[in-house]
């Protein structure tokens, strides 16, 4: 089987990051004008799209990116605190020793992605990790990123917990898995039609095999079919 680039979102999908964003957020509310969130509330927003969370919190649009660079730059202070998600650290194991190519893509900052990976010992996991300030810009870093790495779009899978990760997913025309144990709800993320719905770090391996499995059986019946026409 041809080897796969697979792209992982890092909050939430590597990462257990919630608590402590949810924590940053609210600290910040006031500055930046909008509602703080309690624990009933995080529960509900949990079954919204990525969107609609960001226009119920009524934060300007504007004041986005400047709250994104601050949320980054505080949790900062706190990455050596965070743990990785459980069992996940076997499965990039065993999907490296399978031969794919693994990397991150994040609106958190590189410099703490670069910290957690260190002091988890994963840094010899990740072949590149990609950065950005949007919360909706994603898909422009991946594209930029399959163009600098000359990566083949059919390879590539993208790993998320988010509704914007599948869209990101979708908007750069590759593959997507949804995982559950991140922010958004299985329910939602499933209405977002991502090619495969997770609920344990481990199902990601049957996942990563089907769609192997999947693409290889379409190119070898355009195959046929090709040397059937000539």
């Amino acid at each position: 089987m041809t080897a796969k680039v697979i792209i992982f979102d890092f909050d939430g999908t590597l990462a257990n990051t919630i608590d402590v964003i949810v924590d940053i957020t609210n600290r910040l509310a006031l500055e930046f004008g909008y509602k703080q969130t309690t624990q009933g509330e995080l529960d509900e927003l949990k079954n919204l799209s990525s969107r609609e969370i960001v226009k119920q919190s009524g934060i300007s649009i504007l004041k986005l990116p400047f709250l994104i660079k601050k949320v980054r730059a505080e949790l900062n202070k706190e990455i050596k605190n965070i743990k990785p998600i459980s069992e996940i650290k076997d499965v990039l194991h065993e999907l490296s020793s399978r031969g794919h190519q693994l990397g991150i893509v994040t609106s958190n900052s590189k410099e703490n992605i670069v910290e957690f990976l260190e002091k988890n010992e994963w840094q010899h996991l990740f072949d590149f990790v990609y950065s950005g300030t949007t919360l909706f810009g994603k898909s422009k870093i991946i594209n930029n990123l399959i163009k600098q790495r000359e990566i083949n779009r059919e390879q590539i899978i993208y790993v998320g917990d988010e509704t914007r990760d599948i869209e990101a997913a979708r908007k750069s025309n590759i593959k997507a898995i949804a995982v559950t144990w991140g922010f958004n709800s299985a329910e939602v993320l499933a209405q977002q039609n991502p090619d495969f719905l997770v609920s344990q770090p481990q199902e990601l391996l049957s996942a990563v095999m089907a769609l192997h499995t999947t693409e290889e059986m379409i190119d070898s019946y355009s195959l046929s079919n090709q040397v059937f026409l000539n």
